[in-house]
């Protein structure tokens, strides 16, 4: 049954195949003797729902779909084969033997009746050994953070067989308060587990936040894996603090895998955060260059992760079985609560967005567009003014653990058609034809914009990844590509932002007219001539901010250039990350590794300030002769 892993002493099996009870008696059977196993789950158990079943194993008959039956017998001990249907409820069952007037409960009642991704009649059977192996038994893998351009894994403790995982799974079963049948469905369970996982509803699992502040509670940056945060929950019934998006998507995979359900953790770079559901996620910015927040209600958050879950979906037109997203993290409410999924990953790439359940919020996640606006005040008005569209920006690298290996495996092509293929247009005009009326309009796939008469390029040299300590030089930088001269108004604004977009700290802005001709009236900006203006931060501006938040931090540079003689305007938004030292593990001699303190830990990096924020770091020890390290 696979669960020869799991920290408990009870009973654990696999719906749809079969397991064998031994059975003590006081002496041996006579052929009138009846033996009945009793199997009971819920408050309220009653054979009309399936939640009460009596199975004969003399006879082997039953009103239900279990069945169980004497195979063997030598003297007053005897076997009994129990078979459970494919279907079976999911939970913790109740066993008692009854032999005539006797009623027997064990010492060990319990038996946990799980999903069978072995078991081809199972909803959730996937096939393939490495697969099951990875997605339903393994207890350790990945979780992938970072920028589109810097992408690391962060190692994570799935955990799902240690000790009261198991039993805090069970315990979100009962507290989700589903019927009987629902119990048998992991479309529902997943569902129910998504919204169970964080606090916003129900005091499930986790208490989600992004304040930079984590006092009372552990930040978010230092979990390394599900166990602890699950084993809290269920001794304490609290939510635990805090969380953000891989913290969710860590546990959630430990409770789908625990319960049997085959789940992999999945990233998303450039991940949009669509309110208002019309495939745009808008941008404002004020004169500067300077991200307003007030106005700004959608986001793209630096990465942001979810989950897959595999099973079929009988519920759905033929085609969509396979994977399904679902997500813990509390960003929009679906059906009054924040819940999200599951819906099929194939539908999100087709573009079906009317399937159940919340497909048009994650379709939009990888495909909707970026557009900034320029804000600016008028005779006392706010005026707003269309400077770009993107197109091809969101929805990047999305990323898994791949199947038996410690490596990154892109699963881009399992989300989305390649960008401006025929199939891709084909999907976004599907969504689209989907989409709220209202928003139709919006919705409409924008034309190519005409050229531009002053055809000007922005963009940035300097380091793009930075260390913490050191100071910020950059160079931004006006190309000419047209064959005229011009003036050109610049400014540029440069902030300290949290992944999911939020602006902790302004720290430099920068207003300049770049003059196309010197005094002699030749062109410093002919066709092809590169104009460079210098942005420097000094380290001490930034570390403060970076120091008084328990989040991993990134630089963004928005520029906007306005040509005085066409009143065209461009916009270019830029991103630098922070890089950290890595750790080297090194491993003492035989002799002296007594203890976990043998183990030496060494910073290999350049030489940074002693300004550097504080950090967490995960180790992962491969040695089987470290016997005396338990994780």
């Amino acid at each position: 049954h696979h669960t020869g892993d799991y920290n408990n002493s009870s009973l654990i099996v696999r719906r749809g195949q079969p397991f064998e009870l031994k059975l003590t008696l006081s002496r041996e059977l006579n052929n009138n003797d009846k033996v009945t196993l009793q199997l009971r789950i819920g408050e309220k158990p009653m054979q009309s729902n399936g939640t009460l079943l009596s199975m004969n194993a003399r006879s082997g008959q039953t009103d239900q779909s279990w069945n169980a039956k004497i195979c063997q017998t030598n003297g007053k001990e005897c076997r009994i084969v129990v078979t459970s249907p494919a279907d079976a409820i999911i939970g913790k069952y109740l066993l008692n033997v009854i032999t005539g007037p006797s009623v027997y409960t064990p010492d060990k009642k319990c038996v946990y009746v799980l999903f069978n991704p072995w078991c081809e009649v199972d909803s959730v059977f996937m096939p393939g050994d490495a697969e099951r192996a990875e997605y339903v038994l393994n207890d350790t893998g990945y979780l992938y953070v970072g920028s589109t351009k810097m992408i690391r894994g962060r190692p994570w403790n799935f955990g799902q067989f240690e000790e009261d995982v198991l039993d805090c799974c069970m315990y979100l079963l009962d507290k989700s308060q589903l019927k009987p049948k629902a119990k048998k469905d992991p479309v529902i369970i997943s569902r129910a587990m998504s919204a169970l996982v964080n606090s916003e509803d129900d005091r499930g699992v986790v208490f989600a936040s992004w304040s930079g502040k984590y006092t009372g509670g552990t930040p978010p940056l230092a979990w390394t894996g599900s166990v602890p945060i699950l084993q809290q929950y269920y001794r304490t019934k609290k939510s635990v603090l805090y969380g953000q998006c891989w913290v969710f998507s860590g546990v959630l995979t430990t409770v789908m895998r625990s319960l049997g359900i085959p789940a992999r953790s999945v990233t998303n770079f450039a991940s949009a955060h669509d309110t208002e559901e019309n495939l745009k996620v808008d941008i404002y910015l004020n004169e500067n260059g300077g991200k307003m927040e007030n106005l700004t209600t959608d986001s793209i958050w630096n990465f942001h992760v979810w989950n897959d879950v595999w099973m079929k979906r009988p519920d759905l037109p033929k085609g969509f079985d396979g994977w399904q997203a679902i997500d813990a993290t509390p960003q929009e409410k679906s059906q009054g609560i924040y819940q999200c999924g599951p819906t099929p990953v194939n539908a999100i790439r087709k573009g079906e967005v009317y399937l159940p359940y919340d497909s048009k919020f994650v379709f939009a996640e990888v495909n909707a567009d970026r557009v900034f606006w320029l804000v600016k005040n008028v005779d006392g008005k706010e005026t707003y003014t269309k400077l770009r569209e993107e197109t091809k920006v969101i929805g990047k690298s999305i990323s898994t653990k791949a199947v038996g290996k410690d490596t990154r495996e892109d699963i881009t092509g399992q989300y989305k058609f390649p960008e401006e293929s025929p199939e891709e247009r084909k999907a976004v005009e599907t969504a689209c034809s989907y989409l709220q009326s209202n928003n139709l309009g919006i919705c409409e796939v924008t034309p190519p914009p005409e050229p531009l008469k002053a055809n000007l390029k922005l963009g940035m040299e300097g380091e793009k990844e930075l260390w913490p300590g050191q100071p910020i030089e950059l160079n931004l930088i006006i190309t000419n590509e047209s064959a005229g001269a011009w003036t050109v108004n610049v400014a540029a604004s440069c902030q300290l932002e949290s992944y999911t977009g939020k602006v902790e700290a302004s720290l430099a802005t920068i207003k300049q007219t770049v003059q196309t001709k010197d005094k002699a009236g030749l062109s410093l900006l002919s066709v092809g001539a590169v104009n460079s203006i210098p942005l420097k931060i000094a380290a001490d501006a930034y570390l403060k901010a970076m120091m008084s938040v328990e989040d991993e931090l990134l630089v963004k540079v928005n520029i906007i250039a306005e040509v005085q003689e066409t009143n065209e305007k461009l916009t270019e938004e830029l991103s630098l990350t922070f890089k950290y030292p890595p750790l080297k593990v090194e491993r003492g001699s035989r002799k002296k590794r007594k203890s976990v303190s043998s183990i030496l830990l060494t910073a290999q990096s350049k030489d940074l300030s002693t300004k550097v924020a504080g950090r967490t770091g995960v180790i992962w020890i491969k040695d089987t002769n470290l016997t005396d390290l338990k994780n």
